[in-house]
């Protein structure tokens, strides 16, 4: 029975961690949630996804809040986005039925270690935001400004690439859809690399989009019992803290070195879903 406590309070310090990391980088908890569960606490692989959705509302709750307070997030860009990854999840759930996941963990373990290679070639670069945008953000009036605290100036950025960001996003979605993973992953590197967003503003603006398409998901896997209250609970509140934290200290940390995180975990994520791909088990 002692056990009992020591395995929420375990669960609880995890999604704690999991939560600052993922409202930092944009990627929700469950990039660290699932695999602790499952390889370090033994939690059946169903239950452990099932809490992850529930962290992802959790992050996306906590953090966007106050990334749309601070007026970090561009919500233009989110909405324009959330259209494009929306339309990808439901054509990838109608293709998943056809299409062998091997060869599709393999192709985004790829996608996902060039992403790392451009964001880390773009790091070491130090890029600078653009001064010039494009035709569609200009009609859409995607372009804007955030503070940022780590050097006390008001950043001005323009969006650039709508149609190539657009694309990339219904790609994620269909990623997403087919796989049943979150895309927190591609939509940063997408906006990053494709739109020139910021770091900080594609980190905060994904935060708000994972939030849209956990929360459509949940409903699902409640009603398929893949939810347990007794592990969602803490999974759910270490989470809600740890981006309450995580966003604060996101606002103060240097943009490179924000980068720099965000290709370590996405290698990370590369080899786990390369692993998937030849068929080592990680659970």
């Amino acid at each position: 029975m002692s056990s009992a406590p020591i395995f929420i309070s375990l669960v609880f310090l995890t999604s704690t961690f999991a939560g600052a990391l993922g409202s930092i980088l944009g990627l929700g908890g469950g990039v660290i949630v699932i695999p602790v569960l499952t390889l370090g606490l033994g939690v059946n692989i169903r239950y452990a996804i099932g809490a992850s959705i529930v962290s992802v509302i959790a992050t996306s709750s906590g953090a966007a809040a106050t990334y749309v307070k601070d007026h970090i997030t561009n919500i233009r860009v989110a909405m324009l986005l959330e259209v494009a990854t929306t339309i990808g999840a439901l054509c990838g759930v109608l293709a998943s039925a056809f299409i062998s996941t091997q060869w599709l963990y393999l192709v985004f373990s790829l996608i996902l270690l060039y992403s790392a290679y451009s964001m880390g070639k773009q790091s070491r670069q130090n890029r600078a935001p653009l001064k010039q945008g494009d035709k569609w953000a200009d009609k859409l009036k995607l372009h804007s400004s955030y503070p940022d605290l780590a050097t006390g100036k008001e950043v001005h950025y323009s969006v650039t690439g709508v149609p190539l960001g657009f694309t990339l996003m219904m790609g994620a979605g269909v990623i997403s859809g087919l796989l049943g993973i979150g895309s927190g992953a591609l939509k940063v590197p997408a906006m990053d690399g494709a739109m020139k967003l910021p770091i900080k503003v594609s980190s905060a603006t994904s935060n708000f989009m994972i939030g849209v398409t956990a929360a459509a998901s949940a409903g699902a896997y409640y009603m398929r019992g893949d939810i347990i209250p007794l592990l969602a609970a803490p999974v759910a509140l270490g989470v809600l803290f740890g981006s309450l934290f995580g966003t604060r200290l996101m606002m103060q940390m240097p943009t490179k070195k924000i980068r720099q995180m965000f290709v370590f975990v996405l290698v990370f994520i590369a080899l786990q879903m390369g692993l998937k791909a030849f068929g080592v088990s990680i659970r």
